[in-house]
This record gives C-alpha cells, sequence and structure tokens, in this order.
C-alpha cells in the first residue's frame, strides 16, 4: 500500500486532480477517467471527453469506508452492515445522497454511487488525494472500456492531464452496481 501511495505517477495523478485535471488509473477490471468530484468544470470536461449524458451520474471511488462515511451516517444498521461486508472490494452501491454529493455527480439520482475500492493503485490514489474520486470507464461512450494504458492512449491521446501507473486488477467483469434501498441489482 505505502508503495503505490508514494509512487510518483500516483502523487502527480493525485495533484493533477486537486488541479482540476483529468485522469486515468486502472481499476479492479477496466481504466476508469477520474477527477476531484467536487470540481464542476473538471467533471464536464471528462463528460465531454466521454461523450456521456451529465443525467447518468458517475461513480465515487473511495480508499476506505472513513472516506465515505457522510454518506453512511445516517444509514440504519442492517443496511451499513450490508457495505461494510461488501467492501472493498468490486461492489457499488446507490446509497441516499442527502445532499451531500454535487448534482453534477449524482446526475438524475437522488442516490450517489459508492464504491471502497480494492485495488491498489486506485485506492492509493484516493488515498493521495485526500477523498473520494470520480470513477467511470476510460472510453467513449459506445465503445470498449481501456483494459491498459495503450487503450487509453488511444481514446485519449493528449486530452488527458496524466495517466496513472499500474495495471487493472485482472476482474473480467466491472463493479457491480446495487441499490441499497432495494437490494436490486442494477449492473451484474
Amino acid at each position: 500500500m505505502a508503495g503505490w501511495l508514494t509512487h510518483i505517477g500516483v502523487q502527480r495523478a493525485a495533484m493533477t486532480m486537486r488541479a482540476g485535471g483529468v485522469i486515468a488509473y486502472p481499476t479492479e477490471s477496466v481504466w476508469g477517467l477520474g477527477a476531484d468530484p467536487g470540481n464542476a468544470e473538471a467533471v464536464s470536461r471528462l463528460l465531454a471527453l466521454k461523450h456521456r449524458a451529465p443525467e447518468k451520474g458517475l461513480i465515487l471511488i473511495a480508499a476506505s469506508v472513513e472516506q465515505v462515511e457522510p454518506w453512511l451516517a445516517p444509514l440504519p444498521d442492517v443496511q451499513r452492515e450490508t457495505l461494510l461486508a461488501s467492501w472493498p472490494g468490486p461492489n457499488t452501491w446507490l446509497v441516499p445522497n442527502g445532499g451531500l454529493a454535487s448534482p453534477w455527480v449524482t446526475g438524475k439520482h437522488s442516490s450517489v454511487a459508492l464504491r471502497v475500492t480494492a485495488h491498489p493503485v486506485a485506492a492509493a490514489l484516493c488515498r493521495a488525494f485526500g477523498g473520494p474520486i470520480i470513477s467511470t470507464s476510460a472510453n467513449p461512450q459506445g465503445r470498449p472500456a481501456a483494459k491498459d494504458a495503450i487503450q487509453v492512449r488511444r481514446y485519449f491521446g493528449r486530452q488527458l492531464d496524466a495517466i496513472a501507473p499500474g495495471r487493472t486488477g485482472g476482474r473480467r467483469q466491472p463493479s457491480q452496481i446495487r441499490d441499497l434501498a432495494s437490494g436490486k441489482t442494477l449492473r451484474p
């Protein structure tokens, strides 16, 4: 963990996000695009790069439960236990937002998509950044998600401000997305 946290490429990518940049980084199954979720301009640029409709919303990933605690505090114990049993790992949950995440993150939804990642580079990025970051697959809408940094460069060329080091975790499928309130699986 400490190795990736202090890696110059991870530090540079985190600094780039703090400065309003858009980056690419490896996750459990595919490469992702990331930005500061509190920076509307950076998120808007990320959405434009992907050709993604803003109303769809975006996922926030974190390095630890503590980084997403503001969304978990009001949850009933049984829901909280469900989340904690699935994290860290490739499990994204739709959790009531309560006004904490910006509309450019939630899109048209009243919930926010949260994941505590088990991927060492993605987790190190969140730690170095100081909190949750945007996570969406690194691909233009309608194209296959990038599986390596070479594909990221093919898709986006020099439009990205940084590309973090590392490789994907080798999972075949992206994270599962489930609604915490209903238990419904939205993406298997």
